[in-house]
């Protein structure tokens, strides 16, 4: 499998786990403020390095808010223009270097392929805290793992 055909596939279940993550949230109804925000967090995260990849400002913050219909949209939306972004690719764009400035103001240039993995790691990161979050609730997470998009059935059950 090439490098470029994994990062496809990689955020590929970025966008699933999302919207399986927003199901739950949805379930579970407005108790889980910290939820939410981690939520917009993956949401405006992801939006600000695919404006950096595209040299374009951005449409969100790292941390915006979203109401639960916003962050559908805005979700389908960033899933969308990713997909677009890497049916572009080529194996060798990956190597691009990108120039940014974070929200801190520090300057940095890092290779498409490390920014690409890392945002879906970094979402990983988050829907797994938005799970935690919403099992101390009492409340069913969303099936997030990779094994369970891959098989397209959960990757285990909720412990009785």
């Amino acid at each position: 499998m090439s490098a470029l055909v994994l990062i496809r596939q990689l955020l590929q279940h970025a966008a699933w786990a999302n919207e399986k993550v927003l199901d739950a949230l949805r379930r579970a109804g407005g108790e889980h403020p910290e939820a939410w925000r981690e939520y917009a967090h993956v949401l405006g995260a992801e939006e600000v390095w695919l404006s950096r990849l595209e040299g374009r400002e951005k449409r969100a913050g790292v941390w915006p808010t979203f109401t639960a219909d916003e962050a559908e949209r805005f979700g389908r939306t960033l899933a969308a223009d990713y997909d677009a972004l890497l049916v572009r690719m080529q194996e060798e764009d990956l190597e691009r270097a990108v120039s940014y400035v974070t929200t801190d103001g520090r300057s940095f240039t890092s290779a498409v392929s490390d920014i690409l993995v890392h945002i879906a790691l970094h979402g990983q990161y988050h829907r797994g805290k938005i799970n935690l979050l919403l099992r101390q609730g009492d409340d069913e997470p969303g099936p997030a793992d990779f094994i369970a998009f891959i098989r397209g059935a959960p990757a285990a059950i909720t412990p009785p």
